[in-house]
């Protein structure tokens, strides 16, 4: 399968990295704590293919704490087999919704790969929020900046063996008044509350919380 867009070919190679790693990880470690608090690495996996289910069906709830939470209660009877192949059905099925949405569902093709981060830090693995993907990743988080009024900012990236690239993010018709400096998973991490450390980027002209992209 293929994708035609940008959030749908995300959602694949997501799918293609994270499936195999989830298939040989052992048992015990789908307990381990997450980032985000009160949940597991099976809860994150639970969130996702219930959210992912829901880009099939066109048919969403609020995606508030509660209703994310009763997707995640609901789950937590099924056997880890049955979840992953729910899993891995969803990422197909929610790529070819994301290609016919003409980019409404862009978010949360970038939700799903940080929970993707979230997974892969928990358990240890590295290049856990700047995973194949990143570039895809990157574009639509940019997107996301200036969709969500984040200051408007000149972004240099950096990272080894990569050297710098500045990117424009933020607020397009304002005067740029920010500068951070960081690399791409600090960056992600920034945006999606995932506690980045502070020594990892340098901001002036704004505040950390300003670049909070989810909710």
């Amino acid at each position: 399968m293929t994708a035609t867009t940008r959030a749908g070919r995300l959602l694949l190679t997501e799918a293609a990295a994270l499936l195999p790693i989830l298939r040989a990880t052992p048992q015990a470690d789908f307990d381990r704590d997450t980032l985000l608090p009160g949940w597991s690495v099976r809860d994150v996996l639970a969130h996702c293919a219930a959210a992912l289910g829901m880009a099939v069906t066109g048919s969403f709830h609020t995606f508030s704490p509660a209703d994310n939470q009763r997707d995640v209660d609901a789950r937590a009877g099924l056997p880890l087999d049955e979840l992953l192949d729910e899993l891995a059905g969803a990422y197909a099925g929610a790529a070819a919704a994301m290609d016919a949405a003409g980019g409404r569902m862009d978010g949360l093709a970038l939700g799903e790969w940080v929970h993707g981060g979230d997974v892969r830090h928990a358990l240890g693995r590295p290049g856990a929020y700047a995973s194949d993907g990143v570039d895809d990743a990157l574009a639509l988080l940019v997107a996301r900046s200036v969709e969500r009024g984040a200051p408007a900012t000149t972004l240099t990236l950096t990272g080894p063996g990569e050297g710098e690239r500045e990117l424009a993010f933020g607020r397009a018709d304002d005067e740029v008044s920010a500068r951070l400096r960081t690399d791409a998973a600090t960056l992600v991490r920034l945006c999606a509350g995932r506690s980045p450390d502070p020594a990892a980027f340098e901001l002036t002209g704004a505040a950390p919380q300003e670049y909070l992209l989810f909710t």
